[in-house]
């Protein structure tokens, strides 16, 4: 049984994944939002709630407490949210992160996929500094670069590594709380690795 840190609970990558996670493990979840009155039922036997802003240090030392995994499902500066979580985990004995940021960031999609790269589109700009901010860290970090996500419910889909073409442009949210339920339990997959994915 793993205790999970679910950072951006209320979002749609956050939400997906909090009920695959109810559904498939019998983990621990504890879920970090703004606004946790959005997040619905509470299954009080594994979950608890925690409302707050990940810029700020004193909720994240207490939600950091007891955890063994932190996935962050994150929206708006995200430089500025990696810079805050760093710093937290840093001090807290959690070491393993989990962050989600987005295809493009390395100027990996090729050109017959339609770009969609940093040098062409200034908003990844936010992610790429969150995926440099991470890598920098010395911490157990796994980035997820998920293409175009869509609510379809298969879990078809396929990793590329950093440095590596990037495989295609539409993933399901589904698959992506695949990945990082596998990533939860195996603290050797995409260790200090950046992976791309997208359907198969």
């Amino acid at each position: 049984m793993t205790n999970v840190l679910i950072i951006g609970a209320t979002g749609s990558v956050g939400s997906t994944t909090r009920n695959y996670f109810l559904e498939n493990t019998e983990d621990n979840l504890t879920l970090m939002a703004r606004h946790t009155n959005r997040l619905g039922n509470i299954d009080a036997s594994r979950e608890k709630t925690i409302s707050g802003d990940v810029t700020d240090q004193a909720v994240l030392a207490e939600a950091l407490k007891g955890q063994d995994v932190v996935f962050a499902a994150l929206s708006g500066n995200l430089g500025a949210m990696a810079q805050s979580l760093v710093m937290a985990m840093d001090k807290s004995d959690v070491k393993r992160l989990l962050f989600i940021t987005s295809m493009g960031i390395y100027n990996e999609i090729p050109a017959s996929m339609g770009g969609g790269n940093l040098d062409s589109n200034p908003m990844l700009g936010s992610y790429r500094k969150a995926a440099d901010l991470i890598e920098a860290s010395d911490l157990d970090y796994t980035i997820i670069r998920p293409g175009w996500f869509d609510n379809s419910n298969d879990t078809d889909y396929e990793i590329t590594k950093k440095g590596e073409p990037f495989g295609g442009h539409d993933v399901s949210i589904k698959s992506i709380s695949d990945l990082v339920v596998r990533l939860a339990h195996d603290p050797k997959l995409g260790l200090r690795d950046s992976l791309g994915i997208n359907r198969k």
